[in-house]
């Protein structure tokens, strides 16, 4: 008898359709770049609290009108300050008084509704009060608000400035970026302190015809102005990584299709340097916060009634002296502040970590 023979079946090929099904299904079951960035963020425990705790601080500083707060501004006149008592012995108290600077609509009627909500009715002096009787409490949260918006508001100036000089220097290339780059060199050289100094206090003599020609209020100069020294540091990063982008095949065939410079950076430069500017966001906004108290410290600041952080300060100095210290009013607004700055901190380098595509997932 002769051996049975083995016969091998031959594959089968594939279908091309359901190959291409297979891989669709996934691409789009598998996170994007900014969902894996999210996941990693939650997962270090470190930026997620710093990024809750930030939230919940700006809440708090969006809310102050609606919050049973006393005035910021309102005046106790006493011998000395009251020392801080705990909530319970004294949560809620009388004797509100709507008095405040010139308020936007909104934060006005914010106000009325809290005035509907509680009445009279304010939180007692949780935190002391000043040498004024102004509560120190009510202060920090007000004061939360000018800082973070002169935070905020000069960082993103400091970044659209940045962002278009240095996505411009590194698009363009060869001389122009030659001329661009020099030009941030010599702005660097300034002394940054001195510059920015002279530029407030020429502007602040000039704040009513500025008012009636461009209708900018001195806050919102005081903003621009430290914005627009921020921005330095800002283009030399967003130029290096344009460099490392400028022979991409995708910017090759934007630019032999006839795309326009405009287009170039808000469809394929900003995408790709969003995770660096993020960063430097969180990153620039505690210097700037920081500045802004030295300036409110020099007088070149927030004006009052308005108060902020910097103006706290200001009141915190005046504390301390030979007949004694009032530590409340040193400890409790450098409390508030220092928790900021370090949260951002944090937070920056939660960001870095989850926005780095070299970085990888354990």
């Amino acid at each position: 008898m002769s051996a049975p023979t083995s016969t091998t079946v031959a594959p089968q090929p594939r279908d091309p359709r359901r190959r291409d099904e297979e891989l669709l299904g996934a691409a789009l079951a598998s996170p994007g770049p900014w969902r894996r960035a999210w996941e990693d963020l939650r997962a270090n425990r470190a930026a997620f609290l710093a990024l809750v705790f930030l939230a919940a601080v700006a809440a708090t500083s969006l809310l102050a009108p609606l919050l049973p707060l006393p005035s910021p501004i309102a005046l106790e006149l006493a011998d000395e300050p009251l020392a801080p008592a705990a909530p319970w012995n004294g949560f809620l108290v009388h004797g509100f008084q709507p008095q405040y600077w010139d308020l936007g609509p909104i934060d006005r009627a914010l106000v009325s509704l809290r005035q509907g909500i509680f009445g009279d009715l304010q939180t007692g002096p949780w935190l002391g009060t000043d040498q004024k009787g102004r509560d120190v409490l009510a202060r920090i949260v007000w004061g939360s608000r000018t800082s973070l918006a002169v935070g905020l508001l000069a960082t993103l100036t400091s970044l659209l400035v940045g962002v278009t000089w240095g996505a411009v220097a590194g698009l363009a290339g060869g001389r122009v970026d030659q001329v661009l780059m020099r030009i941030v060199d010599a702005l660097y050289s300034l002394p940054f302190i001195f510059v920015v100094i002279f530029l407030i206090t020429v502007l602040d003599g000039w704040r009513e015809e500025l008012h009636g020609l461009l209708g900018l209020e001195r806050e919102s100069l005081f903003y621009v102005t430290i914005g627009l020294f921020y921005w330095l540091t800002m283009a030399r990063v967003v130029r290096g990584q344009v460099l490392q982008l400028r022979n991409a095949e995708f910017l090759a065939a934007a630019r032999l299709a006839g795309a326009r410079w405009p287009w170039l950076i808000r469809v394929h430069v900003l995408p790709n340097v969003l995770g660096i500017v993020l960063v430097y966001l969180t990153l620039s906004i505690p210097s700037i916060l920081l500045f802004e108290s030295f300036l409110s410290f020099l007088g070149l600041g927030i004006e009052p009634p308005k108060v902020s952080w910097g103006l706290l300060a200001v009141d915190g100095a005046d504390a301390i002296n030979p007949l004694g210290l009032d530590w409340w009013l040193v400890v409790w607004p450098a409390a508030a502040m220092g928790s900021v700055l370090l949260a951002l901190n944090v937070l920056g380098d939660g960001l870095r970590d989850a926005l780095d595509p070299k970085g990888g997932r354990e």
